[in-house]
């Protein structure tokens, strides 16, 4: 059974950065396209950047320009560098396949508050 496990979150100002990991535990992580999905408060989980198995990316309008997914198949972990964040990117984000398993990870939340 395959596992996910984010780390990386925390509490960051407005223009800050964060670098979100997740592990994918399994063999066949560098046949998945992977994605990092994000949920506020009150509101439904959002996917905000996928990276194909051959290294295409394709990110939410919200986050282009501010934020790079990227990924090591060697150490089955997936990334996503976020730059310039904002008060609206706070949410618990979470990594999964694309499309998801049919279980999610912890998460790990972060939080852009001055």
């Amino acid at each position: 059974q395959v596992q996910l496990v984010e780390s990386g979150g925390g509490l960051v100002q407005p223009g800050g950065s964060l670098r979100l990991s997740c592990l994918v535990s399994g063999s066949m992580f560098r046949i998945y396209a992977m994605s990092w999905y994000r949920q506020a408060p009150g509101k439904q989980r959002e996917l905000v950047a996928t990276i194909t198995s051959a290294g295409s990316t394709v990110y939410a309008d919200s986050v282009k320009g501010r934020f790079t997914i990227s990924r090591d198949n060697a150490k089955n972990t997936v990334y996503v560098q976020m730059n310039s964040l904002k008060p609206e990117d706070t949410a618990v984000y979470y990594c999964n396949r694309n499309p998801p398993f049919g279980l999610w990870g912890q998460g790990t939340q972060v939080t852009v508050s001055s």
